[in-house]
C-alpha cells in the first residue's frame, strides 16, 4: 500500500499550498514515503523537496485512507497522513517540479479547486487542533462517493 505525508503550513493568515498541473487542483505539499522512512521524516524531506523550505515542528493531525472504487471493486488504496505546522525556515522555490506554489489567504482555501476529500482535511486543520481520521472512497475519476470521518464534523 501506497503511503504519503504531507503538511499544512500555516503562516499569519496564509496557506502555501501546490496547484497540480494534471487537474489544476490545489493541494498540501507532501509526497510519497520511502521504505523504511518514518512519517516525520518523510513529510520534513517531501516538503523541502516541493517547496525549498524547512519546515519545523510538524504536528501530526490527520492519518487517511483513501480508496479508489471501480465497477464495485477497490482499484487503487492508500494512506495519507496530514501535519499541520507555522513554522520553517529558508527561501520558497521559485518553480516546483510539482506545479505552482501560492500563499493562499486563509479565508480563500476552502474555495480553491481540490478534491472533496481534501477539503474536509484542510477544513478540519484549519479550524480544530485536534486529530482526524477517516476514510475516503472516490470513482476513478476522483468523485466522492463515500466517507467515514471521526470524529465527525458536523455540516
Amino acid at each position: 500500500m501506497q503511503r504519503v505525508a504531507n503538511c499544512i503550513l500555516r503562516t499569519d493568515d496564509y496557506v502555501l499550498m501546490l496547484k497540480k498541473p494534471r487537474r489544476g487542483w490545489y493541494v498540501a505539499p507532501g509526497g510519497k514515503m520511502e521504505a523504511g522512512e518514518n512519517i516525520k521524516d518523510s513529510v520534513v524531506r517531501e516538503f523541502k523537496e516541493e517547496t525549498g523550505l524547512s519546515i519545523e515542528n510538524p504536528e501530526l493531525r490527520g492519518s487517511f485512507t483513501f480508496v479508489m472504487r471501480e465497477e464495485g471493486k477497490t482499484a487503487q488504496e492508500w494512506m495519507m497522513f496530514t501535519f499541520f505546522t507555522t513554522s520553517y525556515s529558508g527561501d520558497l522555490l521559485e518553480v516546483s517540479e510539482e506545479g505552482e506554489l501560492e500563499w493562499v489567504p486563509v479565508d480563500e482555501v476552502l474555495q480553491k479547486p481540490m478534491a472533496e476529500g481534501d477539503r474536509e482535511i484542510f477544513k478540519h486543520i484549519l479550524t480544530s487542533e485536534g486529530q482526524l481520521y477517516g476514510t475516503f472512497v472516490y470513482t476513478t475519476d476522483f468523485r466522492l462517493i463515500d466517507q467515514d470521518l471521526d470524529p465527525s464534523r458536523p455540516d
